[in-house]
């Protein structure tokens, strides 16, 4: 059985304009996590930076390895103690949810989680630039497992994800689970199931097959739609991928790995 940890050592960087007491107050504030988890914290990394909303200008971001687990956050607030706060919060949370007690449960998301999850940061980027300056700053790949709706919805929700891409396990099409419908929680697929998904959580389930676009042509119906993320089949590779806004007001590309 693990020990608890006391603390644990936490990587901090720092955008500009950020004091440098936040760093030491995150540091501790995130280290003392440590008690929760279940299992040993491999690393802790926290990222602070800020960006133009007068509101809320901070943002942090949390990675925690839980014994090569990933348990992530991403929050906003006014100031940057009040993020790290905020963070620390949001990550405590899911350390819970990962508790040996809870994971006998980890196929059932009960649908008020979505419903109830905090106001997507994605979304929010979309008013940060004017939609003539948006471009493409980040492209990230991944290597999509073949899974289960219900194990993408978990995932999804202990990252804290506002969608999840993956590959589903009973279609083997390239699938995003994302936050919306009556029931909290949607499904598109690049090409719509003929029948309802198996599963034990409940899902409505797009009835559109996905565009086949270009990246750039991706880009132009995002900013078109005023959506906070596109899922479209990408024309040059036949795979299912997602632009993103970025907390930035730019854009991100999620796509599969070869």
């Amino acid at each position: 059985m693990h020990s608890a940890q006391a603390t644990t050592e936490v990587h901090v960087t720092t955008g500009r304009h950020i004091p440098a007491r936040a760093a030491d107050y995150a540091r501790d504030k995130i280290g003392r996590l440590a008690h929760l988890a279940h299992r040993p914290v491999l690393s802790a990394r926290v990222r602070l930076s800020r960006h133009g909303d007068r509101a809320r200008p901070v943002v942090a971001q949390g990675n925690l390895d839980v014994n090569g687990r990933l348990v992530r956050a991403q929050v906003e607030a006014a100031s940057a103690h009040e993020a790290i706060d905020l963070l620390a919060d949001v990550l405590r949370h899911r350390l819970d949810k990962l508790a040996p007690h809870r994971l006998v449960h980890r196929d059932t998301v009960p649908p008020q989680e979505w419903r109830h999850a905090a106001e997507p940061i994605l979304a929010r980027g979309r008013d940060r630039r004017p939609e003539d300056e948006r471009e493409i700053v980040r492209h990230k790949t991944i290597g999509l497992t073949r899974t289960t709706i219900d194990d993408a919805a978990a995932e999804m929700n202990q990252l804290g994800y506002d969608f999840h891409l993956f590959t589903e396990a009973a279609t083997g099409r390239d699938s995003v689970l994302y936050r919306a419908g009556d029931t909290g929680c949607r499904l598109a697929q690049t090409v719509p199931p003929a029948d309802a998904p198996a599963g034990s959580l409940p899902v409505t389930v797009s009835p559109h097959p996905a565009p086949v676009l270009t990246p750039a042509q991706a880009r132009d119906r995002l900013g078109l739609l005023g959506l906070p993320f596109l899922f479209f089949v990408d024309a040059g590779r036949d795979r299912g991928c997602v632009l993103y806004h970025r907390y930035d007001g730019h854009y991100g590309l999620l796509s599969p790995a070869e």
